[in-house]
């Protein structure tokens, strides 16, 4: 098709505005999926379980449309779904690389929300036109007029560019489509010159292998075509290529400016990289495409499997996992308490909770999943400095100089009449206040830097349950910083335990020792023999608890006779739980990793 008749766009919001509802009206409309799949299954692009599940889109979807505008030309429109959750605006700035517009979607009963304004500002460094929509207008909630003028006046445009829609009631949404082909440029498209085709998403079939999700920046691309990965350097011949209807339908070929997939056959899935430029081998590009900043993992947890023998099949649904989502890394790493096991980084905590429900579901993995922690710098007193991801690996406080951890802004979109709530749960979590900016009569901005450290776990739950789920939370890295922080280890039955050792400061070093080993307590089952649970900082015990001894009654058949009889047993049974307790192991269940997730729940 011509790239005169192409548009390529996303659509960006705040999760739960209603971007999943408008891409199901924008199908209908086009026809593009008939009415009675429709009926039977809302969120037509978020095909995972999970997604269905929670309500979330979780990966980006693209699909191709095809529209007459109001000119009479038939048109191509290429649309990517995006994901609207904090944890997965590394999905999102893929995505808009691949796009020359952005549908950008408000709800008109909430109004600018802190990943609204998140995801704006992302689409404008990216240089996209954007198309502003306001949705479920239906609502008897909605204030249309209010946040109409809210969006024109953030973006500077006239109040009737800002459309008014009702997704759920498809009321309007032909005016977003014909916004998207009079106002979205073309591509910039050269379909003669060297093929370049970036990688934007990526995922693993067992017949295809690699299908690379591409956006044709130049040339084209068929059946015939021998491929050569510029980063990677592998070449193949395509066993398909495609584009997403939203299934994926096979064509003879792909030109410049469109969007649509390449089955590669590549049989490994570090040879075609998320972020690489894909060429012509007999007649390649100078230059490879830009690509894309590397993700960087905000927080760290470890998977083991529940079986040792399970560990080469948890590598490989992680090599398979990581293709479809290149934020996700990991390394080998081994613990004492769990043997062999893999350290992963994530973009946040609600990332870190996908990656073990799909590892469970699509790959049937029984999982171990340590408390979460995040990276510190090290700075030792020789002048070298380290990285750590677990607690454990920290060095002997002698040889340390200081311990950087890392700090976030975060921003969040309040109503004026929880300010004090919220000032006071920011508190409890070492932030430092910024600034507070007015947005109109009821709502503020408020601006924070928090420890990542004191922020990944509850957080946004606790200011969800604060303002009653009115105020949004958006954050990003801003520095990482000294402070004075300690390791708190604890030993069960004097035996260290690596995997549940933490690092806090040292303020709240006794009081999350305390409360640590008081929850261990509750999870770790009764022995045969008294098992100590002690909180450690260095080589200083700073609370101790002990699970009581399971008792046999050894008394049982002892039916009367002299008292030297019963003693004699109490005795042999005194000898046997001391030695029980020289050569006893305590198994530690999942609950325990898990009773560290709720620490500050008091």
């Amino acid at each position: 098709m011509d790239p005169k008749h192409i548009r390529n766009f996303s659509i960006i919001a705040h999760i739960d505005h209603g971007k999943s509802t408008l891409a199901d009206r924008l199908l209908e409309i086009t026809g593009t999926v008939d009415a009675r799949e429709m009926s039977s299954h809302s969120q037509v692009l978020d095909s995972m379980d999970l997604e269905q599940e929670k309500g979330v889109t979780i990966k980006a979807s693209a699909v191709q449309m095809h529209w007459v505008a109001a000119d009479g030309e038939e048109y191509a429109l290429n649309m990517i779904d995006t994901p609207g959750h904090v944890d997965f605006s590394y999905e999102v700035s893929r995505a808009l690389a691949a796009c020359e517009a952005a549908i950008l979607v408000v709800d008109a009963t909430q109004g600018i929300e802190a990943q609204t304004l998140a995801n704006l500002y992302l689409a404008l460094e990216n240089d996209l036109e954007i198309v502003p929509v306001i949705n479920k207008i239906d609502l008897a909630t909605a204030q249309v007029d209010k946040v109409l003028l809210e969006v024109a006046e953030l973006l500077g445009v006239p109040l009737d560019e800002v459309i008014p829609v009702s997704a759920k009631l498809g009321t309007n949404v032909e005016a977003v489509l014909q916004a998207i082909v009079t106002q979205a440029p073309p591509p910039a498209a050269d379909v003669n010159a060297p093929l370049r085709a970036m990688i934007f998403d990526s995922h693993y079939d067992s017949y295809k292998g690699v299908v690379a999700y591409v956006r044709m920046r130049e040339g084209w691309v068929s059946r015939k075509t021998t491929m050569l990965m510029m980063a990677t350097g592998a070449k193949t011949e395509p066993i398909e290529v495609g584009i997403f209807t939203p299934e994926m339908l096979p064509v003879e070929r792909l030109s410049a400016g469109e969007v649509g997939y390449i089955a590669t056959g590549l049989k490994t899935v570090r040879e075609a990289r998320v972020g690489d430029t894909i060429t012509d081998a007999h007649r390649p590009a100078a230059v490879p495409l830009a690509g894309y900043q590397p993700a960087k993992p905000m927080v760290f947890a470890s998977l083991y499997p529940s079986e040792a023998d399970d560990y080469v099949n948890l590598r490989d649904a992680l090599d398979k996992l990581q293709l479809n989502d290149a934020a996700l890394t990991f390394e080998p790493e081994s613990s004492q308490a769990l043997q062999f096991g893999f350290r992963c980084g994530f973009l946040g905590l609600f990332h870190m909770e996908i990656i073990q429900e799909r590892l469970e579901r699509e790959y049937d993995q029984n999982l171990i999943v340590t408390a979460p922690s995040v990276a510190y710098q090290i700075l030792l007193r020789n002048g070298e400095e380290l990285e750590i991801h677990r607690p454990a690996d920290l060095p002997d406080p002698t040889i340390v100089e200081e311990v950087r951890e890392p700090w976030m802004k975060v921003q969040i979109i309040t109503p004026t009449d929880y300010i004090g709530a919220i000032m006071e749960i920011l508190r409890r979590k070492r932030a430092n206040f910024l600034l507070t900016e007015t947005l109109d009569t009821r709502r503020v901005l408020m601006t924070f830097e928090v420890p990542l450290a004191e922020m990944v776990i509850d957080l946004h739950d606790r200011i969800k349950s604060a303002t009653r789920g009115y105020a949004s939370m958006d954050y990003a890295f801003d520095s990482y910083r000294p402070d004075d922080l300690v390791r708190v280890d604890v030993l069960v039955n004097k035996e260290p335990v690596d995997a549940l050792a933490i690092i806090v400061h040292r303020d709240k070093a006794y009081a999350r020792g305390s409360l640590l080993i008081r929850k261990m307590k509750e999870v770790i089952p009764r022995q045969l023999f008294e098992v100590p649970i002690q909180a450690v900082v260095g080589g200083k015990i700073l609370a101790r608890v002990n699970v009581q001894a399971l008792r046999k009654d050894v008394l049982a058949k002892c039916y009367g006779g002299d008292v030297t009889r019963k003693r004699k047993l109490l005795e042999k049974q005194k000898a046997g739980k001391k030695r029980m307790k020289m050569l006893g192991n305590v198994i530690i269940p999942q609950e325990a990793f898990l009773a560290m997730l709720r620490l500050d729940e008091d």
